[in-house]
């Protein structure tokens, strides 16, 4: 069962602010990308259905540490591990690589909580267990295990 999943994306010119380093909001749309297409390659979509499962997984707390600034064109590796993984909850650990130069420095870690909810009647979100079909896919990684 996977615990960790990894991509490769290049910084690019709207990425960066007005010092020509990646503006530090870019970093949560990285790690939210790199969650998306972890799920996609489990068969599951965060968008509407797949699989016969209805995704919604609103975010309960985000964070990140910058350690060095990333800048237009840099390749960066997201390095994405199940950190947690509750009864109605996903915890992920982020780390981030710059790939360009002599060796990877890491630039960037991050982590973000999210709960499972189904919607009501009503509208609202109720907060609910993992579906076993994504529950059984997914696993918390060992701890302190970067995979990189």
């Amino acid at each position: 069962m996977p615990h960790e999943f990894q991509m490769t994306r290049r910084v690019e010119f709207s990425d960066t602010d007005m010092a020509g380093i990646m503006h530090f909001s870019n970093f949560f749309l990285f790690m939210e990308g790199a969650e998306t297409a972890f799920l996609r390659s489990l068969g599951f979509s965060v968008a509407g259905s797949r699989g016969g499962l209805d995704l919604c997984l609103p975010r309960v707390h985000a964070e990140c540490d910058y350690l060095a600034p990333l800048r237009f064109e840099d390749e960066v590796l997201i390095h994405l591990a199940v950190e947690k993984k509750g009864a109605q909850s996903l915890t992920y650990r982020f780390r981030f690589y710059r790939l360009d130069g002599p060796s990877r420095e890491e630039v960037a870690r991050g982590r973000i909580t999210l709960a499972y909810v189904v919607r009501q009647p009503d509208g609202g979100f109720k907060a609910a267990p993992l579906p076993g079909a994504l529950a059984d896919r997914i696993q918390q990684a060992p701890p302190h295990s970067d995979g990189v």
